[in-house]
């Protein structure tokens, strides 16, 4: 699976069932391996007092990859 295709998944929160956003970009460790995803939240879920309107997702936070949407699991 390509970066391309994740970010045309919509990312949803089991936890609460809410719409969090899209997958903008990846960050590697020093091996080269996925450690997560960088969300844009959606913009009303950004508060006033947050300095930017990304999330991270660790790969272990990460429920499961379906066909239209990527299931995770955290609190916010």
């Amino acid at each position: 699976m390509r970066l391309s295709d994740l970010q045309h998944k919509e990312v949803i929160n089991v936890i609460d069932g809410k719409k969090m956003g899209h997958i903008i970009d990846t960050v590697l460790d020093e091996d080269g391996k996925l450690d997560s995803l960088v969300v844009e939240k959606y913009k009303f879920l950004i508060s006033w007092f947050s300095k930017n309107g990304e999330v991270q997702i660790k790969w272990p936070q990460i429920e499961k990859i379906g066909d239209d949407v990527i299931l995770v699991k955290m609190v916010l």
